[in-house]
């Protein structure tokens, strides 16, 4: 074993320097080996991107993290918690925001928000000023009336973000939380993200298959491929390694022997497409 893995496995992020830390994460479904000893490290208040095409094990990988399914072996630790063992713990110190729409267009902004502080069992008396703060901050306050059925895309995924940073978790999950927006919509939310982890210090693990957007966002991220962890780094780094004027798209080119729009089941490509629409 490499100096630097038996440093990982000896590390259980228990000192609260570490987001997430996990070691051999690994998930089976039957024959299909869709996560494959999976080693991460991600330091408190990083954005850190996951890339790879559809397919590649990033939604299992989250789903996993967050304790929706649990793994076939490996450990995590989430906010400092064993996904396992205190999957409660983690679930209360988590935001996520799943890839598929997960408002309710029937419901106003502020309905939306008020139904997410009674699952998140936030005291009545603080529902009002915390509903009211995230509405604030995530440029919604004149909209909040609104059914969401009337929103944009952009603003769907600004009220979706809200939802999940109600309760002021110090980790955020986002799977692919800009898919389907117009440019103009996609930096709104980039430019939210950033906002947010300068005012509370949030940590934010992305999975997303748009290289410009990791190239953005990210401190640090790293490539998955067929279920595996290819390659970790800074992407300026990683475009310094892969030659003069590389951009993440070359990187990803570069580790994969692949491009991005190769990958994906039917089923996973029909999700993604189904998402786009709803956000139009």
């Amino acid at each position: 074993m490499a100096a630097d893995k038996r440093a990982l496995l000896a590390a259980p992020a228990a000192n609260g320097t570490v987001a997430i830390f996990a070691a051999g994460l690994t998930r089976r479904f039957d024959s299909l080996l869709a996560v494959d000893r999976l080693d991460l490290r991600i330091r408190r208040g990083a954005f850190f991107g996951l890339l790879g095409s559809n397919g590649a094990g990033k939604s299992t990988t989250i789903k996993m993290l967050i304790t929706l399914l649990p793994p076939t072996s490996g450990k995590a630790l989430v906010a400092g918690f064993d996904i396992l063992r205190q999957a409660r713990e983690v679930r209360r110190h988590i935001g996520y925001v799943p890839q598929l729409v997960s408002a309710d267009a029937g419901l106003t902004g502020r309905e939306n928000l008020d139904l997410s502080a009674s699952l998140y069992a936030i005291p009545r008396n603080e529902r009002a000023p915390r509903i009211a703060e995230v509405l604030g901050f995530m440029g919604l306050a004149e909209v909040a009336s609104r059914l969401v059925r009337t929103y944009s895309g952009g603003m769907i995924r600004r009220l979706e973000i809200a939802q999940a940073m109600l309760h002021h978790p110090p980790l955020l999950f986002l799977d692919e939380p800009t898919v389907g927006l117009d440019p103009r919509a996609r930096h709104a939310v980039w430019e939210r993200l950033r906002e947010l982890r300068s005012r509370f210090g949030t940590s934010v693990l992305l999975t997303t298959h748009d290289m410009e957007e990791a190239d953005a966002l990210c401190d640090e991220v790293a490539i998955m491929h067929a279920g595996r962890l290819i390659v970790t780094g800074a992407p300026q780094a990683l475009k310094a390694a892969a030659g003069p004027a590389a951009t993440m798209d070359d990187v990803f080119v570069q580790h994969t022997g692949g491009l991005l729009e190769e990958g994906g089941t039917y089923r996973e490509v029909a999700r993604v497409r189904d998402t786009a629409r709803r956000l139009e």
